[in-house]
């Protein structure tokens, strides 16, 4: 499921929609190669109600905004071409129906797919289906689609074999996986064999008075039972750690540990399963729904790309923000020293100040103005070089 050098990157963002993209992002995957990225998220590729493509209406239509099919198949040829691993991103909660039943309500699907009402759930408050419960959360824009029904999870099946064969994906995003049971994904993945696949598990931390509470446990629980239900086929993106990192880099250094001494995010429970980010194209972008503050992205993927777990790049602050120079530093730095989605950590300092932590045998990293270096540090053997940073927001240091 995982190798240990993994470096994913967002392919794109809220408004790729508005150009051709495939064609944008298929020249660059020579430059994404040579960076240190290993594997490119692509946007979903469907027909859809909305340009973006989360609103999927024929699932076999691949001529979406983004591009045509035949552009798409090119654009993850040349990813291939350049070693990069191509990740698909798949919407199987709901879909929008191409007919309406004879009350007017949308939930006749048309395209190779052409189900009926029995698809979708009938606790679905707008679309009167006439399947089971669902086993998630209801997503109210679209009808949500049944994965109890075999013929479903049959076609499902097919289509993700189908992606993978016929058109190059290795493996998948899976979008608003906390609307369906994660037996069903686990199904899905053992039947098409991704290279890698993430869920994207997304809801609220625990705020009090207006703040991110200090104990995250229960959100990073929610993400991990989910993971468990995959049977552990799947990893899932640490939304805890991006949500807690928003504050512990205003100078409360302290959120970055938990009481087990450990990091406190999904990052810290089970690190080979927590794809960790800062932002992606709901949070960022344009659209702007929880935003990383600008000024402490450098700090962030210090924190991300020295730490065990999966970092994910996004591609506005990687080509847009002018951060690609000390990113591709920092990914440097995390091969050099063997870093993996598994490095143990063991946390020297968090508090106010900054933060200090020593990951797998031959990386410290300091974030914060603090001043440390590794000499200060008694219990820290060997000799330490300082590799890369920028001032006083992060230091690298690794042993010779």
């Amino acid at each position: 499921l995982d190798s240990s050098f993994c470096f994913k990157f967002q392919g794109f963002n809220w408004e790729s929609c508005r150009k051709r993209w495939y064609q944008d992002l298929a020249p660059k995957a020579a430059d994404l190669s040579q960076s240190g990225i290993t594997t490119v998220w692509f946007p979903p590729p469907t027909e859809s109600v909305a340009p973006q493509g989360y609103m999927p209406v024929d699932l076999y239509n691949l001529n979406s905004a983004y591009g045509s099919m035949d552009e798409l198949k090119h654009c993850i040829q040349e990813m291939h071409k350049h070693d990069l691993l191509v990740l698909g991103d798949v919407v199987l909660n709901h879909r929008c129906a191409g007919k309406q039943n004879s009350n007017g309500v949308w939930n006749i699907f048309g395209g190779k797919l052409s189900w009926g009402p029995e698809a979708i759930v009938n606790d679905d408050p707008n679309f009167q289906g006439r399947g089971n419960p669902s086993s998630g959360d209801i997503f109210h824009a679209a009808p949500n689609i049944d994965h109890s029904q075999a013929f479903v999870r049959k076609d499902i099946k097919e289509y993700l074999d189908w992606l993978k064969t016929e058109i190059g994906y290795d493996g998948w995003r899976l979008d608003f996986v906390r609307g369906f049971w994660g037996g069903y994904v686990k199904e899905y993945i053992e039947a098409s064999e991704p290279a890698f696949a993430i869920g994207e598990y997304w809801d609220s931390l625990l705020y009090e008075g207006g703040n991110v509470a200090y104990n995250q446990d229960a959100h990073r629980q929610r993400i991990i039972d989910w993971i468990n239900a995959t049977g552990g086929t799947s990893s899932a993106f640490d939304v805890t750690t991006k949500g807690i990192l928003h504050a512990a880099l205003h100078n409360e250094y302290w959120r970055l540990i938990d009481p087990r001494q450990k990091p406190p995010g999904v990052m810290g429970w089970w690190p080979s399963r927590a794809v960790t980010f800062l932002e992606n194209h709901d949070t960022g972008s344009t659209q702007g729904h929880w935003p990383f503050p600008r000024d402490k992205l450098l700090q962030g993927y210090a924190y991300i790309l020295t730490h065990p777990g999966t970092p994910v790049i996004f591609y506005d602050h990687f080509y847009d923000f002018g951060l690609r120079d000390p990113i591709v530093d920092l990914i440097a730095a995390r091969n050099r020293t063997g870093i993996n989605c598994r490095s143990p950590v063991k946390i020297f300092h968090a508090n106010n100040d900054g933060y200090v932590a020593k990951v797998g045998e031959q990386l410290v990293v300091k974030l914060g103005r603090f001043d440390w270096n590794p000499s200060k540090q008694n219990d820290l053997i060997g000799n330490w070089k300082r590799s890369v940073g920028q001032g006083s927001d992060y230091q690298v240091w690794e042993k010779e």
